[in-house]
Parts: C-alpha cells; structure tokens; sequence
C-alpha cells in the first residue's frame, strides 16, 4: 500500500460527490437477463488455468533467481550492486529477449510516469538506475549484452534465444543509483533524526518482468499506482554498510553472530525464545554506540530468502530494535521485530508495541487463511507512510495507537496477498488490496479481545459508521468512472483506495456474511490461497475458485460487484392476506429497483404473535423485479422490515419498511 497525500481530499470528495448522487438517484429499469447472463467467463478451462479455478496440470512460470551484492555510501547516498540472475524459462516458448524493471527510474524526466503525474522534484537522467555492465553468460564467458531502455524497462536482448521446459540464462547487470529523500513513486527514501539517518531501501534492483501464460511479457511501466508483479526465486543478498549501522532485510539474517556486537547478539537469541517483546537494542545502547561487532570501517550483512517475489532492507544507527517469537498453527515458529527511533517511542500506544501488533497479526493470518512461510517478520519505522514488501515493511515513524495496528496489521498482511499469491497489482489492483482490507478486518477484531476494533479507517469506512451505508455514496460517484476491475493506474488515483481498498473488501464481506455463509466462504477463501500459494492467478481464476469450492454459481455478484458499479435497491410495495383474512396467511411483494440482486432477509412482526425471520435466496430475482411470497400468519402484520440488521448497500432504506396503518 502507498499512502497517496491526497487520500483523505478525495474520500471527502467522493463521498460528497456520491451523497449528491444518491440523492438524486432515479430507479433504474432492472434487466434479469443482463444481471444473471452466463457469459461472465469468455475462455474454457485449459491445460494450465482449470475451470475449477486451481492452476491446470500443465501450468507453468518461470523463475527468477537473484544473488545480490550491494553497497551503500550513507555520505553519497549511492547503492552501488552487482544483480546475478539466474532466469529459468519454464514455457514452451523461445525467447529471444528478457524484459527487466527499473523502477528507480522514475527519477528520470522523460518517464511515463513524470507525464502523467508532473510533480515539482528534480529530475535528471543522472538519477535513477546508470548501468556500467549488463552481460549474458555465453560459453562460459560473460559477453556484453544489447539492450535498450524505455522508462521504467529494459529490454535485454540474448545472443542466443532461450529454450523453454527448463531451460536456463545467467544474466549479470553492474548498477548503481542515488537513494533520493523519496525515491521509487515512495517506495523508498530516507530521513533525518538526531541519532542517525534512517535509509529505507524498495525496487532497488532491476527485476525480471512475469512471463506468462496470459499475456506472454507483462511490461506494464512503473508509474506509481500499480505496484508488484514479479516471477518467485530464491535471493542471496549482501548489503556492505558503514559499521554502526545496523540492517534489517526480508527473510533470514544469515551472519548475525559475525555482524552484531556480542550484546545485541545475545539479546536477538532471547528474543527469539520469548512470546513477550524483548528490547533487542536500547536507548541507552543507541546512546553507547552499541551496534555492531566492527566499530569502525564497513560491515557486511548477508540475507537470505526463498521463493519469493522481492526483497528489501533498511539501514540506520538509530534504530531501536526489539522482537518476539511468533507461533505459527504447525507448532514450528518464525520471529517478529521492529526497529524505530527514539522519537517513535514516546508513549506506551506507539511504536514499543509495534512487535504486539506484528506478532498478533501475522499468527491471526497464519490461523485463519494459509500459514506464515517466512522465518522473520519485520517492521521499519521510517519516513514511508506504509508499503509491504515480503516479510518486511516500511510503516511511517509517527503512527501510534489504533492507526499503527491498523498500518501494521494491513502492510504485514501483504505477504498473504500479493507476496505469497502472486496476483498482478498492475492490473487488479483489488486482489492485493482488497483481499487485504478484507482479511484485516478479522485481525483488527480478533486482536486483544477487539481492542481497537471494528475496523473503520482510511481503508475501510472511513467515516466511521456502518460499511453498507459508506459504501452507497462511493458507489454512487463511480457510475461513469472505474471499477473493480480496471488497473490501479488507468484511473485517478482518488478512486483507489474507495473501489480497490474499500468496495473489494466489503464485497467479501458481503460474500461471507450475506451471501454464503462464513463456513462455505472461509474454506473456499482458504482453498484459493493455498491453490495459489507461489503462483500468479488472475480475476477469473478467483472468481472459479470461490464458486467451485463453495458450489455457488456467483457470476451475478462478479458482474455487478466487480466488472460494474451496479446499484442495490430492494423494497416492500405491498402486503395482504389470503382470502383476506391474516390467520390463512399472509402476501408480501417485494421489488428489486436497481440493477444489482441480493438475498434478501425479512423480518415479520404481527399483532398477536412472536416475529417471523425469513431469508430468500438470490434466485428469486433471475425471472423478474418483483416476487410474492406467502407467510404463514396467525394474525394481522404491524411491519415487514427488508434487511433488518443493514447488511446490505441499499441506496434507499426508507422503502425496505411497510408498517400497518
């Protein structure tokens, strides 16, 4: 996630923009056919994509594996590396070239995304990503290789094609670039502090683009919106920094023992063992230099992490560093740790609970979804407002309370989506996104017996009431703009975090509280990510997923939640009785006002008797607008309530009540 500035102008506008459009909402002729059409999925299943929505017993992707060698001049703030790629073509295809991603570009002028988005930085061709080798290992030797730049890719050109089933390239790319105060569309950056600098390092190494079975090169440019869309691999990485410094980095640090000063060490050790936070490293050992072994020249910090998409680190002598054990549902256990200023632990809501809150939320996700596959878990506070990266994230240094469990929880909550299922944010920006808002939601409530819940924030009903009825207004202003299914940036960036962060989310919760039921959802939910797990499903391989494995045809849902911005409005129009007479039964129409068709709950209450709750299913709206249905009633009605609890986005509550005159 990144935090855009003009987030909370925009949930102001949308919501002003959708109240009026609420407002003046006129009905809209409801059209069954188009609501329930079933042609919601143009392809068959095939080989590698099954109908069911699981991968297909020939599905392949490539890999991508990095050994990485970086260092970094705190006084330049340059990185200079070495990127090793060893690329394995997994398809049947030959290709005569691998296409790269150089975000770090978009510190260069002439970039996509400095046109659409113009801002007042420098920009020069001197920033961004300058390359001194990009070679092929060709007959054992390596050979310089053509290639051209465009942005935000590269376009490297082999000397000989490569074989697809397996067949494999070692590439090697000699970079450097010029860490800038925010660098990366803010993914990375830095910030001053009387203790020491804090360097927060992302997309600080050119990355393979996804060869696929869909799109053959996925080459979307960077431009600030959309984020990861990468091929999984193992990375070896060293980073060589000045001594004092201490690193934290995704996956495991491998030479702790060599690299630690003998204190910090031991304290890492107890840390590790204990389920209650363990300050790693003081104030007082900020105060005392107390960092690392060697005190003086560079020390090196060797990481390691498998089967991932990405990795990033963070440097600074003035972080504070504490850590807990985290247990995971298989009885094995990972670690979860915090680094922060001094300025960040200022009282007991900030950040010297952050661990708490990295440790709940990820034994929360491991429990309820797919367990946490990453030996550590860690979380930097520094001057990016939140952004996920796997197994490490990068949350703003001022958060404290509520709205630091709520940054926590959804950053770490990444490495479920997209880390560990490698969706495309470039171009469904809500299957990362959304499902995470989603799965928040339930930690946020889960944690320290709902302390800080329900989740309402910037995420998710931001004006602090009920979901269902923020959401109208959001839906409303959307009618001629985006939807859930169009690429984070192809729209203006004021619609993200409503449709993508906002409605994705509460459509699954619509799902599994209204729609199925929390035990058909929940396993099918589970289903999905565990078929998924290290692979790059796409929309429709989700929507099979879910329908397959809760045995649910929901292609209305998909049609009018994701692909459209479809309005709810049910309402009574009319009661009456059987041969008139209330003891033979009562006759309750509803009608369906909009496009989009729900369940519907009705809550009866009668003169003489206990009330009646009946649900309808779906169906009931694929033959036309309205229904009849007959209640079994001992005596005259005093209402009929649609929807009694406000589950649904009904744009108009005022008809959901009939009430006996």
């Amino acid at each position: 996630m990144r935090k855009y500035k003009s987030k909370g102008a925009s949930l102001c506008y949308l919501f002003a923009a959708g109240l009026l459009a609420v407002n003046s909402v006129q009905a809209q002729h409801y059209d069954p056919h188009a609501a329930f059409a079933p042609t919601l999925y143009t392809q068959n299943g095939n080989a590698f994509r099954s109908a069911s929505g699981d991968p297909g017993p020939a599905y392949w992707q490539n890999r991508a594996d990095y050994t990485l060698n970086a260092s970094f001049d705190s006084s330049s703030h340059v990185l200079k590396g070495v990127a090793v790629i060893d690329y394995t073509n997994n398809s049947g295809d030959l290709l005569p070239y691998i296409w790269l991603e150089l975000d770090q570009n978009t510190e260069k002028p002439d970039v996509l995304a400095n046109i659409l988005n113009p801002n007042n930085r420098t920009l020069t061709d001197k920033l961004g990503f300058q390359f001194a080798k990009v070679q092929v290992l060709q007959s054992g030797h390596w050979q310089d290789a053509k290639y051209q730049v465009d942005g935000t890719r590269m376009q490297l050109f082999l000397p000989t094609p490569l074989k697809g089933a397996g067949a494999k390239v070692q590439l090697r790319l000699d970079y450097s670039f010029e860490l800038q105060k925010s660098s990366a569309g803010d993914r990375a950056g830095y910030m001053t502090t009387p203790q020491g600098t804090i360097f927060e390092f992302g997309y600080w190494f050119p990355r393979v683009c996804v060869y696929d079975d869909i799109r053959g090169w996925n080459t979307l440019p960077f431009i600030g919106g959309g984020e990861f869309y990468f091929e999984y691999g193992d990375m070896d990485y060293t980073i060589t920094a000045p001594a004092g410094m201490l690193a934290v980095g995704g996956g495991a640090l491998i030479n702790a023992k060599d690299a630690l000063d003998s204190k910090l060490y031991d304290q890492l050790q107890k840390a590790r063992r204990s389920d209650k936070t363990v300050v790693i490293r003081s104030k007082t050992d900020i105060q005392k230099g107390i960092a690392t072994k060697q005190k003086t020249g560079q020390t090196s910090w060797h990481f390691q992490m498998k089967n991932t998409r990405d990795v990033a680190f963070a440097l600074s002598s003035a972080f504070i560093w504490d850590g807990a054990k985290i247990n995971l549902p298989n009885g094995k256990n990972s670690f979860a740790q915090s680094v922060y200023p001094i300025s960040s632990a200022q009282n007991d809501s900030s950040w010297v609970r952050a661990t708490e809150y990295l440790k709940a939320s990820v034994e929360d996700f491991s429990t309820r979804w797919f367990e946490y596959p990453y030996p550590e878990a860690t979380n930097v506070a520094g001057p990016i407002g939140g952004m996920e990266y796997p197994g490490i994230t990068f949350d703003h240094h001022a958060a404290s309370g509520k709205s630091l469990f709520m940054l926590i929880s959804h950053e770490i909550g990444h490495s479920w989506f997209p880390m560990i299922v490698g969706s495309d944010e470039r171009r469904a920006p809500f299957m990362d996104e959304g499902f995470n808002t989603f799965i928040d939601i339930y930690a946020q409530q889960d944690f320290n017996h709902g302390e800080f819940a329900p989740k309402r924030d910037g995420e998710y009903a931001p004006g602090g009431g009920n979901p269902a009825d923020e959401i109208v207004p959001v839906i409303a202003s959307v009618q001629n703009g985006p939807t859930l299914m169009t690429p984070a940036d192809w729209q203006d960036y004021k619609y993200v975090h409503p449709m993508s962060y906002f409605k994705t989310a509460f459509g699954l919760v619509l799902l599994r509280e209204v729609i199925l039921g929390p035990d058909r959802f929940d396993y099918a939910f589970r289903h999905y990510t565990a078929k998924w797990a290290y692979k790059h499903p796409m929309p429709t391989d989700f929507f099979r997923s879910i329908e397959n494995a809760a045995g649910e045809d929901l292609g209305w849902f998909w049609r009018g939640w994701f692909y459209n911005n479809w309005q709810l409005d049910q309402a009574v129009t009319g009661v009456s009785y059987v041969d008139d007479d209330p003891t033979k039964g009562a006759l309750i129409t509803l009608k369906n006002k909009q496009q989009l068709p729900m369940p519907v709950t009705v809550e009866i209450h009668q003169d003489a008797a206990g009330p009646i709750t009946m649900s309808l299913p779906v169906e009931i709206w694929q033959r036309g607008d309205s229904w009849t249905f007959k209640v079994k009633t001992t005596s005259k009605l005093k209402s009929v309530q649609l929807d009694p609890k406000a589950l649904l986005p009904d744009v108009d509550r005022s008809n959901n009540l009939w009430q006996a005159k």
